[in-house]
């Protein structure tokens, strides 16, 4: 009999077809995602209950979700976090859980830099203007010469202090796993989340949301910051406290933010969507031809070996 596959993941075999092939090849059943958005709880379940495996984007994989799927043998995550996934249950019931490491990473970096650059320069403002045909100059901030705090200095933290290089920035880096001889071999200074906040004029998110890095970045963090500062997440909502941040930028504690991912997506509060000193994106950040394509290959090859061992 063939084995179902639900792919969830929305851009899956959108611009190359060869995971698709290598799937079907195998005899399996592909079922993609009926909805074209990140499927609900109450959609998981009903789509997920006779998969023997998913190619899983960010949508919801809790106990509930997986105790409906009495045949789900693997799933292959299409990305990096596994927030959304109940792990503890995912290893009680022998379901294997894969990731594509790597697949991402420079896609994600360079879309957080572009993020602190159309904050510092207000870019996203200034098109706008232009656009009522209104030619004011716009002051902005330019990057050369400041602090960047990278908040993780995990594979994407280190492709943005490297892609960073030719602005002359001081990088400073927090992280509980430190790497004391890249950052001593790329003049990285590891400190506390204190200093980091205070002496950053650039702050970027890489870490995952985990318990201990929920609400990271909230009301008293954004006191330490300086009024110039800018940061950007392109790691997961949750890891800022939303109401600080909408009441950072509505206040101009902050010059700015970058914000690729929210708690609900679109967020909920529709005052961010009003405030001319956010660039928003659409959790778009890995959205790029090279990295849908590599995500692709390497999710559908890693579903292969977990239902082929």
């Amino acid at each position: 009999m063939a084995k179902k596959i639900l792919v969830t993941a929305r851009s899956f075999g959108k611009n190359d077809p060869e995971p698709i092939r290598l799937l079907e090849e195998r005899g399996y059943e592909l079922t993609m995602n009926p909805y074209g958005r990140i499927l609900t709880k109450a959609e998981m379940i009903e789509n997920l209950k006779d998969a023997d495996g998913v190619i899983a984007g960010v949508d919801p994989y809790d106990a509930e979700v997986l105790a409906a799927a009495p045949k789900l043998k693997a799933i292959s995550r299409y990305g990096v976090g596994v927030d959304n996934i109940d792990m503890a249950y995912a290893e009680k019931r022998g379901i294997k859980v894969t990731r594509t490491v790597g697949a991402n990473s420079d896609a994600v970096s360079e879309f957080a830099i572009t993020l602190m650059l159309a904050v510092a320069r207000r870019a996203a403002y200034t098109d706008a203007e232009c656009r009522k045909l209104n030619w004011v100059k716009v002051n902005s901030m330019q990057m050369t010469g400041k602090t960047l705090g990278l908040v993780g200095l995990g594979a994407i933290g280190k492709l943005v202090a490297k892609k960073l290089k030719g602005f002359d920035l001081r990088v400073l880096a927090y992280d509980s796993f430190k790497d004391e001889a890249y950052a001593a071999a790329n003049g990285i200074t590891y400190v506390d989340l204190e200093t980091l906040l205070k002496e950053a004029d650039f702050i970027s998110i890489h870490v995952p949301l985990l318990p201990e890095t929920a609400k990271l970045i909230s009301g008293p963090q954004f006191g330490l910051m300086k009024k110039t500062a800018v940061i950007v997440n392109t790691a997961r909502g949750g890891i800022i406290d939303e109401d600080a941040l909408l009441d950072a930028l509505k206040s101009n504690r902050i010059w700015g933010a970058g914000i690729d991912v929210f708690e609900a997506e679109p967020p909920k509060n529709a005052d961010f969507l009003k405030l001319d000193n956010i660039v928003i994106g659409s959790h778009c950040a890995a959205s790029t031809i090279e990295a849908v394509d590599n995500m692709g290959l390497m999710s559908a090859k890693n579903l292969i070996a977990s239902l082929e061992p």
